[in-house]
């Protein structure tokens, strides 16, 4: 397909339109670049919607998830991207997120770590500051809730055991699972992240409620302390 080289998609020819691509080929024929160019609508007098937004993409690699982490700041330093754009870039971006946790949590049985990533992927996928999260569980390790338990800075959070177990007692649940993320993407627990476990682990043996893991979010992968023989 050529590419056209004014910034309008309007005065494109039909061929080129991203938006009658998907209407008449379907949104599975787009590229990456050629969705994100019917966000912004129009590139600027240097390049189309479309060589702009692979632009952008080249930044990140071509990779979503990376993309996903830009802020409507870093977004507006590109030619001919302004807030509104760049508002639409990141809003989509987002409910790609919360589509991708609405899926699993209606099916929500954890058999896995990975079901737990994709569970709380949302929560704590890309974030900028420690957020620490317990799933509750029922017999059938189904979950029954998902608690966001402190909120903390760049180095860190607090979770309080008392608080989880409260939580825990409170909603029956027979099992609970550990989550935090680290905004550094450096997936090695820390000592206080393997004292903190142990602790809620020990407490968990007193009161019949199982701690059942403990995962480490990064921005698109994770640790798991069950995985790892940790716990």
């Amino acid at each position: 397909m050529s590419e056209p080289n004014k910034l309008s998609i309007k005065h494109w020819s039909e061929d080129d339109q991203p938006r009658e691509k998907l209407l008449y080929k379907g949104k599975g024929n787009l590229t990456k670049a050629e969705l994100i160019a019917i966000l912004i609508g129009s590139g600027n007098t240097e390049e189309s919607a479309v060589s702009l937004s692979q632009k952008i993409l080249n930044s990140v690699k071509n990779n979503l998830a990376e993309l996903s982490l830009l802020s409507v700041n870093d977004l507006t330093k590109f030619k001919g991207i302004g807030t509104a754009k760049a508002v639409s870039i990141v809003a989509a971006l987002e409910l790609g997120k919360r589509r991708r946790a609405d899926d699993m949590i209606k099916k929500a049985k954890i058999t896995s770590s990975r079901a737990v990533f994709d569970v709380l992927y949302a929560e704590l996928a890309d974030k900028n500051y420690e957020e620490f999260w317990v799933l509750l569980l029922d017999r059938a390790n189904q979950v029954t809730r998902k608690v966001n338990i402190s909120e903390g800075g760049l180095a860190g959070t607090v979770a309080d055991p008392k608080k989880i177990f409260k939580m825990a007692l409170e909603n029956n649940a027979s099992s609970i699972i550990l989550a935090h993320n680290h905004p550094s993407n450096n997936l090695k627990p820390s000592t206080n992240d393997i004292e903190l476990t142990k602790k809620i682990v020990k407490a968990g043996h007193v009161l019949e409620i199982s701690v059942l893991d403990h995962i480490i979010f990064g921005n698109d992968k994770y640790f798991s302390f069950a995985d790892e023989s940790l716990i």
